[in-house]
C-alpha cells in the first residue's frame, strides 16, 4: 500500500472561470459532488482550492539496503480531492529520472484533511510540503515539495531581437491583442496573431497554465503556439502524463516530446524555439521540410525534427514568412515575455 496522509485543514472553495474576449471572468461557486468545470488563472484564487496545496512535485532519497537513491514524485490533481501519483526512479523528468521506472498510485482526501494513496508499492504521509514514504520493510524516504523554475524564465531579449510582448503597449503588436490584468501582473491574451511575420528565427515564449483540476485531456488548459501560423507546438496541462504528440510540447499529431517537461499548472513555463522554414525550388516543388529544435523549461524536447506539413488548423506551406499565433480554445491561459530573433 502507498498511503498518503495530509495534515492540516483547508477551506473548501472552488471558483469557476471562463475565458472571455480580452478578460477572464471568475464566479464563486460552492463545491458539488459533480465535477463542474473549473478554470482559474488568478494565483490567489487557485490557492483556495484544498487540492492545489497537494498537487505538485516532490523530491527525496529512498534509503534501502543498497544505499540511497534519488526519487521524484508527481501528484496530479483530478478534482474533488482525487489524485494520481507517480513515483519516478532517479528524480523528476529532466532532473534525474531514468525515463523508464515509474510506480503509480491513486489518492483521495478524506473529510478530516488527510489522504490515502492506494498502491502496491508504497505507504506514506504528507504534511506541510513534506512527504514521508515507506517501501516494503525498512526502505523509506522523506521528500520535500519543490517548485521548479525554468532556467530560461525571464530571459532578456538579445541584441537584434524583436520584442512581441514585454508588457502593456506591446499588445498592439498583435491582431486582437489585449491585456489580461491579474494580481501578479499584466499578461497577454490568446486567439491572436503577431502583425510581424518571420522566416527562420529563434524565439522565446513564456506561458502559464490555469488551474483546471476537473478537466481532462484536450479540455485541460488547451492552447498552442503556431510557428508561421502553420505548425502548432501544443500547449496543454499535461503534467504527469506520458508526453504524446497532442500533449504539451508536442508538434501537434506529428512528433511527441523526447521527455514530458510540463510543470504543474499555475507555474510559469518556457519554450525556446529554433525554426528553419520549408524550401521550394524554382518550379515550386518542395525540396526541404521545415525543421525545429525546441527546449521546454530548459530541456531539449525536439532535436531538429522535420515537419510533415502544416499541423491541424495551420495555413498552407509556402516560401513566404508567417506570423505567430497564440491559439484560443476557451481556457484562460496567459502569456508573457515573447521575443524573436530573425535569422537570415
Amino acid at each position: 500500500m502507498f498511503r498518503l496522509a495530509l495534515a492540516g485543514a483547508f477551506a473548501a472553495c472552488l471558483l469557476i472561470t471562463a475565458a472571455m474576449s480580452g478578460s477572464i471572468a471568475q464566479d464563486k461557486k460552492e463545491p458539488t459532488k459533480k465535477k463542474e468545470r473549473i478554470a482559474i488563472s488568478e494565483p490567489k484564487d487557485a490557492a483556495k482550492d484544498p487540492d492545489f496545496a497537494i498537487q505538485g512535485e516532490y523530491v527525496g532519497e529512498l534509503e534501502s539496503a543498497d544505499g540511497k537513491n534519488k526519487i521524484g514524485v508527481q501528484v496530479i490533481a483530478k478534482g474533488l480531492g482525487e489524485f494520481d501519483v507517480k513515483a519516478l526512479k532517479g528524480g523528476l523528468p529532466g532532473d534525474g529520472w531514468d525515463g523508464m521506472t515509474t510506480k503509480t498510485g491513486s489518492a483521495k482526501l478524506s473529510e478530516n484533511g488527510s489522504a490515502a494513496i492506494t498502491s502496491k508499492d508504497f505507504e506514506g504521509t504528507i504534511a506541510d510540503g513534506v512527504m514521508t514514504v515507506k517501501k516494503g520493510s525498512g526502505d523509506g524516504a522523506t521528500l520535500k515539495k519543490v517548485a521548479r523554475k525554468s532556467p530560461t524564465l525571464g530571459a532578456k531579449p538579445p541584441e537584434g531581437a524583436l520584442v512581441l510582448f514585454g508588457g502593456p503597449g506591446d499588445e498592439k503588436k498583435w491582431d486582437g491583442g489585449k491585456i489580461v490584468e491579474l494580481s501578479d501582473g499584466t499578461f497577454l491574451n490568446m486567439g491572436i496573431k503577431s502583425k510581424e511575420k518571420f522566416g527562420a528565427f529563434k524565439a522565446h515564449v513564456e506561458f502559464r497554465l490555469p488551474w483546471m483540476p476537473n478537466s481532462t485531456g484536450q479540455g485541460r488548459a488547451n492552447s498552442g503556439v503556431y510557428l508561421q501560423d502553420r505548425y502548432e507546438v501544443q500547449v496543454l496541462d499535461s503534467f504527469g502524463l506520458k508526453g504524446e504528440n497532442n500533449e504539451c510540447g508536442g508538434i501537434y499529431t506529428q512528433h511527441k516530446p523526447i521527455v514530458n517537461m510540463c510543470y504543474p499548472p499555475m507555474t510559469w513555463q518556457t519554450y525556446d524555439i529554433e525554426f528553419t522554414p520549408v524550401e521550394f525550388d524554382g518550379d515550386g516543388k518542395k525540396t526541404k521540410g521545415a525543421r525545429t529544435t525546441i527546449l521546454h523549461n530548459g530541456v531539449e524536447i525536439h532535436d531538429n525534427v522535420e515537419m510533415k506539413g502544416p499541423t491541424g488548423g495551420g495555413q498552407p506551406e509556402t516560401a513566404m514568412p508567417g506570423p505567430f499565433q497564440l491559439q484560443n480554445h476557451g481556457d484562460p491561459l496567459v502569456y508573457q515575455n515573447i521575443w524573436v530573433v530573425p535569422i537570415k
